[in-house]
C-alpha cells in the first residue's frame, strides 16, 4: 500500500512538473508572438539602425540585405550592385508599445523619399529606399503614409520610395551590426560627410529626432 501511494505521488509530481514546463513554454511562445517585424531600406544601413533602436517598444534593429536574388549574399557582393539586394534593417517591435504607423513616420524622417536608386552620397540600386511589407495590413498602411507624405507639401519632387512585398532578409556581417555604437567617431564622420543630416534637418527641422 505504501509503495502504491509512493508511486502515485511520483506520478503526480511528474504531472505537475510537466504542467509547469508546458506553461513556461507557453509563456515564452506568447511573448514571442507579441512581437512583430518591419523591414525598411534607407540607404546605408548604419544610419538606419540608430533611429529605430532608440524607440520605446523596439526590441532590435538588425542590419542586413533583402530584395535580391542571391542566397546569403556578402557585403562585398551587395555593395557591388550585382545581387539585386538593398541594404536594409529588420526591426522587431512590440505593437502594444509602438505602432507600425509610428515606425513609418520615423522611416520617412530618415530618408530622402524623392531619390531613385540612391540615398545621399551612396548611389546604386543597392541603396534604394523601400518599405518591404510583410502582410496586407503593412502594405495598406505604407501606401497610405506615402500618399500622406506626398500631399504634405514638404517635398517639391514626387515621392518615389517603393513599397514592395518582403522577401528573405539576410542579416549582415557582425561588424556592421550596431556600427554607430562600435565606431562612433567614424559613424558621425560618415553621417556628416554624406549630407544626410543636413538634408533631413532642412526638411523636418525640430520635428525630427536625431538618432545618433
Amino acid at each position: 500500500m505504501k509503495m502504491m501511494l509512493l508511486m502515485m505521488g511520483v506520478v503526480a509530481l511528474v504531472s505537475v512538473s510537466a504542467a509547469i514546463a508546458a506553461d513556461g513554454n507557453k509563456a515564452v511562445e506568447t511573448h514571442t508572438a507579441k512581437t512583430q517585424k518591419a523591414i525598411f531600406a534607407g540607404g546605408c544601413f548604419w544610419c538606419m539602425e540608430a533611429p529605430f533602436e532608440k524607440l520605446p517598444g523596439v526590441v532590435s534593429a538588425v542590419s542586413g540585405y533583402t530584395g535580391g536574388t542571391k542566397e546569403n549574399p556578402t557585403y562585398e557582393e551587395v555593395s557591388s550592385g550585382g545581387t539585386g539586394h538593398a541594404e536594409a534593417v529588420e526591426i522587431t517591435f512590440d505593437p502594444e508599445k509602438i505602432s507600425y504607423e509610428k515606425l513609418l513616420d520615423v522611416f520617412w524622417m530618415n530618408i530622402d523619399p524623392t531619390a531613385v536608386d540612391r540615398q545621399f552620397v551612396d548611389a546604386g540600386h543597392q541603396y534604394r529606399a523601400a518599405v518591404f511589407y510583410l502582410d496586407d495590413e503593412q502594405k495598406r498602411l505604407a501606401e497610405e503614409s506615402r500618399e500622406k507624405l506626398q500631399k504634405s507639401g514638404r517635398f517639391t519632387k514626387p515621392v518615389v520610395t517603393e513599397i514592395t512585398q518582403a522577401t528573405v532578409f539576410y542579416p549582415a556581417e557582425d561588424y556592421h551590426q550596431d556600427y554607430y555604437k562600435k565606431n562612433p567617431i567614424r559613424y558621425k564622420y560618415y553621417r556628416n560627410g554624406s549630407g544626410r543630416d543636413q538634408f533631413l534637418d532642412s526638411i523636418w527641422g525640430k520635428d525630427r529626432k536625431q538618432g545618433e
